[in-house]
C-alpha cells in the first residue's frame, strides 16, 4: 500500500488516537477510592470580577458604569462579595461545602495574547520561557501510579491540548466512544488491523501509524463495552459543555483507569455585549458543574473527584466602549470536590485601588496550584513535572 493511501484512507481516526502509541492493550480498571482530576477549561479569559462580585467596592461600579452588577443581579455570600446571579446553580455545592474560590490568581510579567497566555497555562512555564510539553503530559511521563495503563488521561474533545501532551506519552482525545468503536469496525480499518503485512512496517511513519490503529482497534470495543454500561440516569442540562461533563462522570462510572479528564467551555472573550453572553455561558458552566456534582455524589465518587476551573487570564478592571471588557491579568480559579480542606473564599480579592497599568495584580501564581494538586491528590512529586520547587497550598 501506498502511504499516502494510507494516510488518506485512515484519516477517519480521531486526533487522540493519533496522538496515543499502543494506548488502548493496556487498559485496565479503577481501584474503588482511586483520585481523580477533572479540569475544566473557561477559554477566552473569563471576566472575573463579573463572576465574584466585589459588588461593596465603589471602584467597581465607577469603573463599570454599565456591566457593574445591580443588587438584583447578584447573590450575596458574605459582606463584600457575591456571585453573579447566573452561578444560581452552584449556590447549594458552594452550601454543601463542595467548592472553594481562589482569587487573584495568576503569574509573573502576565501575556495578554490568548494563545501565549494559554500556552503558559498548558505548559507550566514561566512568561518567558517554550515548553513543547503540557503539564498533565509530563505527569504521564514521570511514572506517576498508573500512568503505565494506556487510558490514564482524557480529554472529551476531537483534538488533544498541549497540556496533555508529553514527551513520551499522551493523553487521549475522544468526544464519543461509540463513534470510535464503530469507526475501528470500517472495512478499511478492520482490513488494516487484522492483517499480517510486515512491509507495512517499513516506509517512514507507517509503521507507527499501523501500529496507533491496530492497538486502538483492540481496545476500542472494551472501552465501548465498559462505558455503555455505566450511563448515568442523573439530568444534565442539554448544552454541549453538560454532555462533556456527562461523558467524565460516565467514564467514571465505569471505573475505567483514568486519572486526569479535560473539558473546556469556550466564547468568553467578550471585548463587547458582554453582559448577556456572560451571563449564558456562566449559567451553562454552574448548571454542568452542579450537575456533574450531584452525579459523582449519588454514585459514592464525590470524595474521590477534585475539579478546577481556570481560564487563561481576567478581565482589565474598567469597561471599555463597547460594552465589554479587554484582557487582563489576574482572575478567580474555582475547585469543587467533597474532600476540599477548606471550602469557600480561600483568599481575598485583589485590590482594586492598587493597579498594574488598569490590571489587577496576581497574589497566587497558578503554578502553586498545580504543585498542589500534583502532590496532594494525585500523589507525584511535584518538582519531576514542574521542574522546580513551588509552594504548597492549604485547600486539600
Amino acid at each position: 500500500m501506498k502511504r499516502r493511501d494510507f494516510i488518506k484512507q485512515s484519516a477517519f481516526v480521531t486526533a487522540g488516537t493519533l496522538l496515543v502509541p499502543s494506548f488502548l492493550k493496556n487498559l485496565g480498571m479503577e481501584e474503588p477510592g482511586d483520585k481523580k482530576l477533572v479540569v475544566v477549561q473557561l477559554s477566552g479569559g473569563n471576566d472575573g470580577l463579573n463572576t465574584i462580585v466585589p459588588f461593596e467596592n465603589p471602584v467597581y461600579h465607577n469603573s463599570r458604569t454599565q456591566l457593574a452588577l445591580k443588587e438584583n443581579e447578584i447573590i450575596r455570600i458574605n459582606e463584600t462579595l457575591a456571585f453573579n446571579k447566573s452561578l444560581e446553580a452552584l449556590r447549594p455545592v458552594w452550601d454543601q461545602g463542595y467548592m472553594s474560590v481562589l482569587n487573584g490568581v495568576g503569574y509573573p510579567n502576565p501575556d495578554r495574547s490568548h494563545f501565549r497566555s494559554l500556552d503558559i497555562w498548558h505548559t507550566a512555564s514561566d512568561a518567558n520561557e517554550y515548553l513543547n510539553t503540557g503539564w498533565i503530559g509530563r505527569y504521564l511521563d514521570s511514572e506517576c501510579p498508573g500512568c503505565e495503563k494506556a487510558w490514564a488521561a482524557v480529554e472529551v474533545d476531537d483534538s488533544l491540548s498541549l497540556a496533555m501532551k508529553g514527551k513520551n506519552k499522551n493523553g487521549f482525545a475522544v468526544k464519543d466512544t461509540g463513534l470510535l468503536y464503530r469507526n475501528t469496525k470500517e472495512p478499511f480499518f478492520a482490513g488494516v488491523t487484522n492483517a499480517q503485512k510486515p512491509d507495512m512496517l517499513n516506509e517512514d511513519n507507517q509503521g507507527y501509524l499501523y501500529k496507533v490503529m491496530a492497538d486502538t482497534a483492540s481496545g476500542a470495543e472494551f472501552i465501548f463495552e465498559k462505558t455503555k454500561t455505566a450511563v448515568s440516569k442523573h439530568e444534565y442540562p442539554e448544552s454541549a459543555f453538560a454532555k462533556q461533563l456527562k461523558q467524565v462522570a460516565q467514564f467514571i462510572r465505569s471505573g475505567i483507569n483514568t486519572r486526569v479528564y479535560y473539558v473546556s467551555l469556550g466564547g468568553f472573550d467578550t471585548h463587547n455585549n458582554q453582559r448577556g453572553r456572560q451571563d449564558r455561558l456562566l449559567k451553562q458552566w454552574a448548571e454542568g458543574i452542579r450537575a456533574f456534582m450531584k452525579d459523582m455524589k449519588d454514585a459514592g465518587q464525590a470524595d474521590n473527584v477534585l475539579v478546577m476551573t481556570f481560564s487563561e487570564f481576567g478581565r482589565r478592571v474598567s469597561q471599555n466602549a463597547s460594552g465589554g471588557t479587554d484582557h487582563g491579568t489576574a482572575n478567580n480559579l474555582f475547585l469543587f470536590g467533597g474532600k476540599l480542606k477548606k471550602s469557600g473564599f480561600l483568599n481575598d480579592m485583589p485590590s482594586l485601588n492598587n493597579l498594574d497599568n488598569g490590571d489587577l495584580i496576581y497574589a497566587q501564581d497558578f503554578k502553586n496550584v498545580y504543585a498542589t494538586l500534583l502532590e496532594k491528590w494525585l500523589g507525584i512529586d511535584h518538582q519531576k513535572v514542574l521542574n522546580r520547587k513551588y509552594n504548597m497550598l492549604d485547600f486539600i
